[in-house]
């Protein structure tokens, strides 16, 4: 099953982010570009893993 990172966090400014990563790797690249503009109080990573069979339906056309 493949697994994915939702990242929902609060920026300095109000700003809210909201992104997906598909590996660790790639969150922890996120979070280091983006340490000096979120507060890390306010960070939430979700663990998602999703069914092969969506992947099937869910394709970009």
């Amino acid at each position: 099953m493949e697994k994915t990172n939702v990242v929902n966090a609060v920026g300095k400014g109000e700003e809210t982010y909201l992104t997906t990563c598909q590996n660790k790797q790639e969150l922890e690249k996120w979070l280091a570009e983006h340490k000096d503009e979120i507060i890390i109080d306010e960070l939430k990573v979700i663990d998602k893993v999703r069914n092969p069979l969506l992947k099937i339906f869910s394709r970009n056309k």
